[in-house]
């Protein structure tokens, strides 16, 4: 049998192929004024080879993509309908450390939503972050009349 292996070796063509880009799920932020706008969207995207579901939400100006797409393709191929977009640049609020930073806290972004930026941790020596950890259990040095 070892014989016929190594003979079927060289008798064999091997085709190199592609390598199969990754399932992923693309979000994009297009305003859309209208159904119009919404369809000439959704049929340019779907219309995307690789692009297996595709869902378009007016009211949060957002269009998610899922299937065996480029994301920077995903992006241009919207913003060949006209229309503005971009990455989609928001994450729940209470996945983040601190919501209401000046940089995070967007009034535009949709509800239970705020931009995701580089969370800066407060400095130790900051004001209050001295008076929250003053009576704080996990300081030794807390006050201890609590």
């Amino acid at each position: 049998m070892g014989a016929l292996d190594f003979l079927s070796d060289y008798f064999t063509i091997t085709t190199r192929r592609k390598k199969r880009k990754a399932m992923q799920t693309v979000e994009i932020k297009v305003k859309m004024d209208c159904d119009g706008c919404e369809r000439r969207v959704k049929n340019s995207v779907s219309s995307m080879k690789g692009a297996k579901s595709v869902v378009v939400n007016r009211k949060q100006s957002r269009v998610t993509v899922t299937g065996f797409v480029e994301p920077n393709k995903v992006l241009n191929k919207v913003k060949s309908t006209g229309k503005k977009a971009e990455f989609w640049p928001y994450v729940p609020y209470n996945l983040v450390a601190y919501p209401y930073v000046a940089q995070a806290y967007d009034k535009k972004a949709p509800a239970g939503y705020v931009k995701n930026v580089v969370q800066a941790l407060p400095s130790p020596n900051a004001p209050d972050e001295k008076l929250t950890t003053l009576f704080s259990d996990e300081n030794p040095n807390a006050c201890s009349i609590m």
